[in-house]
């Protein structure tokens, strides 16, 4: 994945984010979901199939990821 931003990637931020920078940002590319540090967008990204996005954030949701 290049180190981009451009018309092609719409990163989406949660509303629960507020108005900081202090979040992560996520971009449906294709065959991809890409997340990224909100702090610094030029930056290294993640890449997860959409089938694992869609895992991680049904789990995050149900809550089987919170720290004890």
């Amino acid at each position: 994945m290049t180190n981009r931003s451009g018309p092609a990637e719409s990163w989406q931020r949660s509303s629960y984010s507020g108005s900081g920078n202090n979040c992560v940002e996520a971009a449906a590319l294709p065959g991809v979901v890409a997340v990224r540090d909100s702090k610094d967008p030029q930056g290294p990204r993640l890449a997860f199939t959409p089938d694992a996005w869609e895992t991680f954030t049904r789990r995050i949701k149900a809550g089987d990821l919170d720290l004890p």
